[in-house]
């Protein structure tokens, strides 16, 4: 059996998880990121967090056959470098080297969005596709891309930022500094952003009890309320709805993936999402005229995917 590991890089914790060659975690680990602090320090811990979850999975380090890291911002897998992170407050550090340091085996890294992707390509809910778009709808929009089995990562290790496409000229603004952005209306931001503006167009829906109730607004307000038949809710959700497909439509025009894979929280609203925005989606796509379309499908990896998809970055 062979076995490999996979790091998830996160702004809050660092998690790496052994893996065996049929794609299961047999074992994981994590610590604190404790950011900001040095890149040497972060690095150290990886290594560190790799060797716990050896120990835990009761194997040698020996035994592993590489090192994979997803970590948020721009990887440079070909030189082994994070050029640049804002969650991390990364610059051009040499993570394949600081690692290697420490365990002496190879060392690969991809954009966290990208492992993710690749990790629902090879066992999750992309599996036997050859070209393969996953996108997650978190605190931003997150894509990876995969062509001919391969992370497609653009001439300067960028690619994929579909959340920043803008589908809405002159709209609300972004953290990127355009207007209208993919991330802006259809990430679980936006649609926590869109129920509160709602609720407070609306003072008798039931976004405002729920706020009440709850303290905070949720990304769950505007479907239980549209679901206990509450006019606000259902145009919160119609609206999300209808800005997430014409982001959708916009890639599979763009990429025509076999599969669009889409993960994150607002995926646990399973049918009540995914059917009207499939629906969307035929109705828009340039191809609709013709027989075979991109097959919309949810994610099924959840929080794994980072760590299984950097796993196998060695095949990436």
């Amino acid at each position: 059996m062979k076995y490999y590991i996979g790091i998830d890089l996160g702004g809050t914790n660092i998690k790496a998880g052994v893996v065996d060659e049929n794609y299961n975690i047999i074992a994981k680990a994590s610590v604190k990121t404790n950011c900001p602090r040095p890149a040497e320090d972060i690095c150290a811990d990886m290594a560190k967090v790799s060797l716990m979850a050896c120990e835990e999975a009761k194997i040698s380090v020996d035994d592993v056959e590489w090192i994979g890291i997803g970590t948020p911002g721009i990887a440079d897998n070909e030189n082994g470098t994070i050029p640049y992170s804002n969650n991390l407050d990364f610059h051009d550090v040499p993570v394949r080297r600081l690692i290697q340091q420490k365990i002496d085996k190879p060392v690969y890294v991809a954009n966290d969005a990208n492992a993710a992707a690749y990790g629902e390509f090879v066992a999750g809910a992309a599996k036997g596709a050859v070209n393969a778009v996953c996108i997650t709808l978190g605190t931003g929009v997150g894509a990876g891309i995969i062509i001919d089995g391969k992370i497609y990562t653009g001439s300067n290790h960028a690619g994929a930022e579909l959340g920043h496409e803008v589908i809405c000229v002159g709209g609300v603004q972004c953290t990127c500094g355009r207007k209208g952005c993919f991330e802006v209306y259809s990430s679980a931001t936006g649609l926590i952003r869109m129920t509160r503006e709602a609720a407070e167009a609306d003072s008798s829906s039931l976004l405002n009890e729920y706020f009440r109730n709850d303290g905070k607004y949720s990304a769950r307000h505007a479907f239980n309320a549209m679901r206990a038949g509450d006019a606000a809710g259902k145009k919160v959700v119609d609206d999300y709805i209808m800005y997430l497909a014409a982001g959708i439509t916009n890639t599979i025009n763009a990429f025509q993936p076999d599969i669009l894979c889409i993960g994150g929280g607002v995926c646990n609203e399973g049918d009540a999402l995914l059917l009207p925005l499939k629906e969307l989606v035929a109705k828009q796509v340039y191809t609709r005229m013709i027989e075979k379309n991109t097959e919309i499908v949810i994610a099924k990896l959840g929080n794994d995917a980072g760590i299984i998809g950097a796993a196998f970055l060695g095949n990436a």
